[in-house]
């Protein structure tokens, strides 16, 4: 782990325990950022270079949504790009069972090496397009950072979840026009601002469900 990735942890810690995680979690989480820092220098994997903010605006960011996995088994990180939020995700939350759905070569072999250095048994890569992954009904919930809209995410992924299944959305400000287009057959559950640490913009969690069918 090189200086620049270590000196962050102080830092960590203090964020960890801002959302509500043991502290003790950092020794994972840094070495999955120093892991993300060295390949980004070759592979391009996501273009925010700087360790710090890496540590707030992957690590943290992905981190915020923890809480609202509680009672879910399984979740299919759509476009996970470098494995955001799902190697983060994997990483404090060991009962959960994540895949990671990448299309993009390069990010998919960084994904696989990530899985096999941080020894993360509870993690699987997927290297297909999202709407090509044959795994219908088989997730608890499905969750995309900054991927697309809603209804373009239910429409590429709505078929990997179970029927009472739940995208997880993460997003900045709340998509009112999204929520609003969304497809027949699916509905708004809740929607949670979420504080990031160290982030002053928005963040909210949306989590959409399929509608009740009509008697």
């Amino acid at each position: 782990m090189n200086d620049a990735v270590a000196a962050l942890r102080p830092e960590l810690e203090s964020g960890l325990s801002a959302v509500g995680l043991q502290p003790a979690l950092a020794d994972p989480l840094l070495a999955y950022l120093a892991l993300l820092q060295r390949w980004n220098q070759t592979y391009n994997l996501t273009a925010i270079r700087d360790p710090q903010e890496m540590l707030v605006k992957h690590l943290l960011d992905s981190l915020a949504m923890h809480a609202h996995l509680v009672g879910i088994d399984t979740l299919a990180d759509l476009g996970t790009g470098a494995g955001l939020p799902g190697i983060p995700l994997a990483i404090v939350l060991p009962q959960l069972h994540v895949t990671l759905v990448e299309s993009n070569g390069k990010k998919a072999r960084f994904l696989r090496e990530a899985v096999r250095q941080l020894q993360l048994g509870n993690v699987k890569v997927a290297e297909s397009r999202i709407e090509a992954f044959d795994a219908p009904g088989q997730f608890d919930a499905i969750t995309a950072r900054a991927l697309a809209s809603l209804p373009l995410i239910l429409e590429l992924g709505g078929h990997l979840l179970t029927s009472s299944g739940r995208l997880l959305a993460m997003k900045g400000v709340l998509p009112v026009e999204e929520i609003a287009a969304l497809p027949a057959g699916w509905q708004l559950l809740a929607s949670h601002p979420l504080k990031v640490p160290g982030l002053g913009a928005e963040r909210h969690l949306v989590e959409v469900g399929r509608s009740p069918a009509k008697a």
